[in-house]
C-alpha cells in the first residue's frame, strides 16, 4: 500500500488523538495510545474460534467515542476496540442493509444474486436464495453449530428464512425495521420469530435480543459456534427503553396505515427524535454489547472467541458523522465507511489500530480461514481473508473496493476513490488527505480516472442487472 493510504487519517483517529476530529475533548484521552496494527508472533493451538459476529443498524462511523463522537459514551465498545484491532477504513458491502447482509452472508457482491439488488429488500418475493452456499451453512458443514439473533432482512416466509439458510437456530424479526414494542414490522404484521413460529415479547426489543444473546453465549457447546447477532438500534423509529408512550403511537400509525406509503412514514418517525434520543440509543446499544461480552466472559470462552463489531452501512439524520460526506443510501464514504472493531485474545494483540481498507466480504472470507471451512468453488467469494494479516503478519495483496447501487457507483484503490454521483457526474477523490471529499481532482488526473472508471466497469459486467 501506497505510504499516503497508508497513513490516511491515522494520525487523526489513533489512541487519544482520536479527539481532534471532534475538535473537543473526551475521556477517549484518557486511554492508552494505540500503536499500528502488527501481527503477534507465534504459531496457534489448533483449536477453532467461536465466531461472534455483532452489526449495530444505521450506526455511524463516528458514533462511537472510540471513532471521535464528542457526546456519546460507548465504554464497552471502546473497551473491545482497546482489547483488539480498531479499524479506520473498513467498509460495508453496500450502502443500505439488505445488501450489506447479502454481502456478508454469502461473502460476495450483492449484485451475484437477484435478491441482493433489492436496496433493500421490500416485499415478499425478494430474498436470499437457499441454495445459495452462506457463511452459516458452510460453517455448519465444518462442524460448527450456527444461530442468527436479531434482524434478518434478507426475505419472509415461506420461501426465505434464515433456518432455510444455515443457521440452525433463529430469534429475531424477518424485516428491515420494527416497532420497539409492539414488534409491528415492517410490512405490517408482528414480526418477531423463534425459528419460523411468532414469539411474543413486548419489552424493549434491544432488551429481548441482548437477554436471548447471553443465553446462547452462556449454553454448553460441545462444538465451536458462529453466533450473528443484528440488533436492530439505532436504526429509526427513534425509541429508547422508556419509550412505550411514543411507541404505542407509532404503532396506531402503523395499523391505520393503508398503503405500504403510509407504513413506511409511520416507521420513518420524521417527526421525532434527537441527538439526545440517538445518544441514549447509541448508549443503549453498546449496554447491550457489554452485557453480551461478559456473559462470554462469564462463560470461559473468551479467550478462543473471535468478536467482530460493525454496522451494517453508514449513519444517517442524527448520527454523528464528521469529517465525512453523505450518509446511508449513498456511496460517499458517510454512506459506507462503518466502525469495525476485532478481538481475538489468544492470537491477536489489543491495543491496536489498522488502516487497511478493507469491506465485508473480505470478513466472510476471513471467518471461513479461521474457521477450516471451504467456499463453495461453484459461488467463488468477492472478498479476500485477512486471517494472513491478522495472524501471520502477511501483507494485504494490493486490490479494489468495489460498489454498485442503482443510484451511486465507486472504487477504493488505495488511497484513491472513483464515484459517480445520483446525476451521473464522475469524481476522484484522494482519500489519503481529503476524507470528506470535497477535491474533486477528476479534472487533473484523467488517466487515472479512466483507469479506475474502466475497473469499476470490468466488475460490474459481470454482476446481474437491475430490474426495470
Amino acid at each position: 500500500m501506497s505510504e499516503i493510504s497508508r497513513r490516511a487519517f491515522g494520525g487523526l483517529v489513533g489512541g487519544g488523538a482520536v479527539t481532534a476530529v471532534a475538535g473537543t475533548t473526551t475521556t477517549a484521552e484518557a486511554a492508552p495510545a494505540e500503536r499500528p496494527f502488527q501481527a503477534r508472533a507465534g504459531g496457534s493451538s489448533g483449536r477453532r474460534p467461536n465466531l461472534l459476529v455483532i452489526l449495530g443498524d444505521d450506526l455511524g462511523w463516528a458514533d462511537l467515542s472510540s471513532y471521535g463522537a464528542p457526546h456519546i459514551r460507548t465504554p464497552n465498545l471502546d473497551r473491545l476496540a482497546r482489547q483488539g484491532v480498531r479499524f479506520t477504513d473498513a467498509y460495508s458491502g453496500s450502502s443500505t442493509c439488505s445488501p450489506t447482509r447479502f454481502s456478508l452472508y454469502t461473502g460476495r457482491y450483492p449484485g451475484r444474486t437477484p435478491g441482493g439488488l433489492a436496496e433493500p429488500v421490500a416485499d415478499r418475493t425478494q430474498g436470499l436464495d437457499p441454495n445459495h452456499p452462506t457463511l452459516a451453512s458452510l460453517l455448519k458443514k465444518a462442524g460448527y453449530a450456527t444461530a442468527l439473533i436479531g434482524k434478518w432482512h434478507c426475505g419472509w416466509l415461506p420461501d426465505y428464512s434464515p433456518t432455510k439458510s444455515g443457521w440452525d437456530d433463529f430469534f429475531g424479526n424477518r424485516g428491515g425495521v420494527l416497532e420497539y414494542f409492539s414488534k409491528l414490522g415492517q410490512l405490517g404484521d408482528y414480526d418477531l420469530y423463534e425459528s419460523d413460529a411468532t414469539y411474543e415479547d413486548l419489552r424493549y426489543y434491544t432488551e429481548v435480543l441482548t437477554e436471548r444473546a447471553v443465553e446462547y453465549v452462556g449454553r454448553k457447546h460441545d462444538r465451536p459456534w458462529l453466533l450473528n447477532l443484528n440488533f436492530t438500534t439505532p436504526h429509526w423509529p427513534w425509541l429508547a427503553e422508556g419509550d412505550e408512550e411514543t411507541g404505542a403511537e407509532i404503532a396506531a400509525k402503523i395499523r391505520a396505515a393503508k398503503t405500504q406509503a403510509e407504513r413506511s412514514i409511520a416507521f420513518n418517525h420524521y417527526d421525532g427524535g434527537s441527538v439526545a434520543k440517538y445518544t441514549e440509543m447509541v448508549e443503549s446499544l453498546d449496554a447491550a454489547v457489554g452485557e453480551v461480552l461478559a456473559a462470554l466472559r462469564r462463560s470461559g470462552q473468551e479467550e478462543h472467541t473471535l468478536v467482530y463489531f460493525a454496522s451494517d452501512n453508514g449513519g444517517e439524520r442524527w448520527s454523528y458523522l464528521w469529517p465525512l460526506s453523505g450518509e446511508k443510501f449513498v456511496l460517499q464514504e458517510g454512506g459506507i465507511r462503518v466502525p469495525t472493531i476485532v478481538r481475538r485474545p489468544h492470537r491477536i494483540d489489543g491495543g491496536q489500530v489498522s488502516h487497511e481498507p478493507n469491506f465485508s466480504p473480505d470478513w466472510t472470507a476471513t471467518f471461513l480461514e479461521v474457521a477450516g471451512a471451504r467456499p463453495d468453488p461453484a459461488y467463488p467469494l468477492d472478498g479476500t481473508s485477512l486471517a494472513g494479516y491478522l495472524l501471520r503478519g502477511q501483507d494485504l495483496p494490493e486490490r479494489d473496493l468495489f460498489w454498485r447501487v442503482r443510484a451511486n457507483r465507486a472504487l477504493r484503490r488505495g488511497s484513491w476513490k472513483y464515484y459517480r454521483d445520483s446525476a451521473g457526474k464522475d469524481h476522484l477523490y484522494d482519500l489519503g488527505t481529503d476524507l470528506r471529499e470535497q477535491a474533486d481532482l477528476a479534472p487533473d488526473r484523467p488517466e487515472l480516472l479512466a483507469e479506475l472508471k474502466t475497473a469499476w466497469e470490468r466488475t460490474a459486467s459481470g454482476l446481474l442487472p437491475y430490474p426495470d
